[in-house]
């Protein structure tokens, strides 16, 4: 290893050397370098050799007694001492190239006190020096190091446990993508930034980084998530790929070479990085940190995984399958014959879903995470409704946070009708402010007629009101909701002086009692077949 080279720190929490120096029982005192907080520690070793430089891995806390100080450099203790100087500053010289974090010097046997020249050559080549007290061991010290690294682990091991189960549980919420990801921001005490498949910010939480952080997030998820056209930005280090210098470009892959699954960078003491979200990736995760350290290294890769399953396709081949059955559909071909592309069901399931908070508007991350709850990829969020297509052996329940109504199973061909199911099951939901509602399946009185003789007789009987589907649906869900005022302005989001006027209006071009039971009953028959 050159001496320009970064030295390698053991895989251990550090240890400020201040909390050393705090040890009153060791009796420790800076007396050279640099002060504050910013020395960290990853252990101690004790070298009497006069060039400990390839016996050090990096971080220590370098203990002697000056034991093989030459009696030319010892000298007096002073800096004019013949050859003091240059001997000094040759030993911490190495020492700092080896990547020494400080420097322990024992008192007695050997001296009485630390050599002055030790003393300037630290301050010169900036590393703190520490005199150790006679009545201090180094074994004593080498032991206060590994007590405070141990307790270091411990809080390190508590902080990833409570932020790893921090995010498990916001994962299990009815917005897991942005919850994940306020969790990750706060647990990292940084930004956390969700790229789309355009490489547009679908959500963010977390500290405010400034326009040059969030540019280079930007540039550094064009690494990890290649799309044109892709802006510049700083450079990044990967594992898959090379690293490409600040304020450069990032690198451009062949069509042969794969995208890095991460990538990091770091901007002015800003730790920055970012994952590829899925294979093949769609989305990616960007983060900014003030420390990058072993603790949040885990933390962000278990948030990664956990996004990468929110947002990702449920199971392999999907989206090219979807894809495949869009063509088919554009291009002519019947529902039934491009259905079993989709999953391979014969029979599915229509789900309409609104969000219980009528403030929250269902965007495609909460209708994607919906529908995973489902256990379905086939989502559409349009308005305020979410529609979800599930296959019929798929047991669909209640969502927290989500309102829904379900149809009865249907077939390819009568999924426009079980569409038509699912929506009027919502209303009904939300009327009655019941979680789950689900379209009504048993033999009814309805089917004992023939099919053609019961829709003949409904349309005529619904003839009146054929050029009207407001009213049509207006009576549909009046009767439906038992004739309740309240409850049918609910489901229509109408006022219940427009349900009155509705409802006045079919009773008089029906020419029928609408407070009639059997009237009621053969509306209500005809009205299920319309």
């Amino acid at each position: 290893m050159s001496d320009a080279a970064v030295p390698a720190v053991p895989p251990t929490p550090p240890v400020p050397l201040a909390a050393l120096l705090a040890r009153e029982d060791l009796g420790l005192r800076q007396i050279a370098g640099p002060t504050g907080s910013g020395t960290v520690i990853h252990g101690a070793h004790t070298s009497e050799l006069s060039d400990p430089h390839p016996y050090l891995l990096g971080g220590e806390l370098l203990l002697t007694a000056g034991v093989h100080v030459p009696e030319a450099a010892a000298g007096a203790g002073t800096p004019e001492a013949p050859g003091s100087g240059a001997y000094f500053d040759a030993y911490v010289s190495r020492i700092v190239a080896a990547g020494g974090a400080a420097l322990g010097f024992g008192l007695a046997p050997v001296h009485d006190t630390v050599p002055t020249a030790l003393v300037a050559a630290c301050d010169t080549h900036g590393l703190p020096l520490v005199e150790v007290p006679p009545r201090t061991t180094f074994s004593g010290v080498a032991r206060a190091v590994w007590q405070l690294m141990a307790r270091a682990r411990h809080a390190e091991l508590r902080r990833v446990t409570e932020a790893q189960q921090s995010l498990a549980s916001a994962a299990s919420r009815p917005d897991p993508v942005r919850a994940v990801l306020r969790q990750l921001a706060r647990r990292v005490e940084g930004r956390a930034v969700l790229y789309g498949p355009e490489g547009t910010e679908l959500a963010t939480f977390g500290h405010a980084p400034g326009e040059a952080i969030t540019q280079a997030l930007a540039a550094l998820t064009a690494v990890v998530h290649p799309r044109p056209p892709r802006g510049a930005g700083n450079g990044a280090n990967s594992h898959n790929a090379p690293a490409a210098a600040p304020s450069q470009q990032p690198p451009e892959l062949s069509p042969r070479t794969p995208a890095p699954t991460s990538a990091t960078d770091t901007l002015a003491g800003t730790h920055l990085t970012a994952y590829a979200l899925g294979s093949p990736p769609r989305f990616a995760l960007a983060v900014a940190t003030p420390h990058r350290d072993p603790g949040t290294h885990t933390i962000t890769s278990v948030a990664a995984v956990l996004l990468s399953l929110l947002t990702g396709e449920q199971q392999s081949g999907t989206g090219a399958a979807r894809v495949s059955a869009l063509v088919r559909l554009l291009l002519g071909a019947a529902p039934q014959d491009v259905a079993p592309l989709l999953d391979g069901a014969e029979a599915w399931l229509v789900v309409h879903a609104r969000p219980t908070d009528d403030a929250t508007s269902p965007d495609p991350l909460l209708a994607g995470a919906l529908g995973a709850a489902l256990g379905s990829t086939l989502v559409d969020a349009h308005g305020d409704v979410v529609r979800v297509l599930v296959p019929a052996d798929r047991e669909v329940t209640a969502q927290p946070g989500w309102t829904c109504g379900v149809s009865a199973p249907a077939g390819p061909q009568a999924l426009p009708s079980a569409d038509a199911q699912a929506a009027r099951a919502l209303a009904r939901a939300r009327a009655t402010r019941t979680a789950l509602v689900r379209h009504g399946s048993r033999t009814a009185l309805a089917d004992l007629v023939p099919a053609e003789d019961a829709t003949a007789h409904a349309r005529t009987l619904l003839a009146p009101l054929a050029d009207s589907p407001a009213l049509v649906e207006t009576l549909r869900t009046w009767l439906s909701l038992h004739g309740s005022w309240d409850r049918t302005a609910v489901a229509l989001a109408v006022h219940r002086n427009t349900v009155r006027q509705r409802v006045g209006r079919c009773a008089a071009l029906l020419g029928a009692d609408l407070d009639d039971p059997d009237v009621r009953m053969e509306l209500w028959f005809a009205l299920r077949l319309e």
